[in-house]
């Protein structure tokens, strides 16, 4: 174990002077110093590796070059100029969408609070994506922390004329899990469950139609064509599009609509409205009852019933196909798994003769 550096009475490393922002947690360096690995260091200070190694088993002090990477990797200072809320500002003003604006904040908040983006090293970003942990869906969050560090760099680059240090950084490997979807009886079951006919009603349209919470919660009476079962909406990127539903969900909606006079939209509650009622039908049900869930699963029913991906992404007014062939992975390998026969068996059977 390296032995911990040598402190004067304030708890500094060798009595060399710390950074003045630091003054009131001075006794966090050597504490640092020791936790932090050899590359970890170098990452931060731009050292090598082989001085770090000295300082770290007290064979040499302490440089204020290193000093300093530490502080700064305790508490970043904030620039002047706070360009985080400029960004934001400028997305905002673009037009991108609530949601697009709370992505932003939410994945953007923690990574300027805890780096000092405008002296960040290539490697300081890469160990702040590394300490984000994987889900049961792998690398999905730091991946999208990845893509809303680049976005923010590259304003940075084109407004102020700032370095890029992300430029040409790979991005986290993604995963590609089998993400869950619904049977048609668990559909149904969904329904059956629901306390009213609006619940009902917007859990059918949800799966017939593939719309996106924002989309459904956004409908308006005037955007219902009943003769053609289409609903006009305005889908991901601001685009006009339209959603197509079936007759239970025209059963159910119509049944709603004789006892409700909309002023807005026709649910009465929002995006928010609609996730706390479907959060209250799954502890009820047990079931995953939310709009991903419900989404995927419009693309898998359409796909069990022969529809193809094409389709689907016309269906469903997907960018490209990639997502709908993620989504229907599962049924693809089901729809092999017919034709399956077992090598090793008698007759090639299903090893049972």
């Amino acid at each position: 174990m390296p032995r911990v550096l040598g402190q004067n009475k304030s708890g500094v490393p060798g009595g060399i002077r710390t950074p003045d922002p630091l003054l009131r947690r001075q006794s966090h360096l050597p504490n640092l110093l020791n936790k932090l690995s050899v590359s970890q260091i170098a990452g931060l200070s731009n050292l090598s590796k082989a001085y770090i190694s000295q300082v770290k088993h007290g064979k040499r002090p302490p440089s204020q070059k290193l000093l300093d990477a530490l502080a700064e990797h305790i508490s970043p200072r904030r620039p002047e100029i706070d360009y985080f809320s400029l960004f934001l500002q400028s997305r905002d003003a673009m037009g991108v969408s609530p949601k697009t604006l709370e992505f932003y904040q939410e994945r953007l908040s923690k990574f300027v609070t805890q780096v000092n983006y405008l002296t960040a090293s290539r490697q300081q970003i890469q160990q702040y994506l590394s300490s984000i942990p994987g889900n049961r869906y792998g690398l999905a969050t730091r991946h999208a922390s990845f893509r809303a560090i680049k976005t923010f760099y590259r304003w940075l680059s084109a407004e102020y004329g700032l370095p890029n240090p992300i430029a040409g950084l790979p991005a986290p490997i993604l995963s590609k899990p089998i993400l869950p979807s619904l049977e048609l009886s668990e559909v149904l079951y969904l329904i059956e469950k629901a306390p009213s006919v609006r619940d009902q009603a917007i859990i059918a349209l949800f799966v017939e139609s593939g719309l996106r919470v924002s989309e459904l919660a956004n409908i308006r009476p005037d955007h219902v064509d009943w003769e053609n079962r289409i609903i006009s909406t305005w889908g991901k990127g601001r685009k006009e599009a339209y959603a197509p539903f079936g007759p239970l969900t025209e059963k159910y909606l119509k049944a709603w609509l004789a006892q409700y006079q909309p002023n807005g939209n026709i649910w009465g509650i929002n995006n928010w409205g609609i996730a706390a009622m479907l959060r209250r039908l799954e502890a009820k049900t047990g079931l995953p009852c939310n709009p991903h869930t419900f989404r995927r699963t419009f693309a898998t029913l359409l796909r069990k019933a022969g529809v193809d991906a094409m389709t689907i992404k016309d269906l469903g007014r997907w960018e490209s196909l990639e997502m709908v062939q993620r989504y229907t992975r599962s049924v693809s390998f089901h729809d092999s798994l017919k034709f399956y026969k077992p090598p090793l068996s008698p007759h090639g059977g299903d090893g049972h003769g």
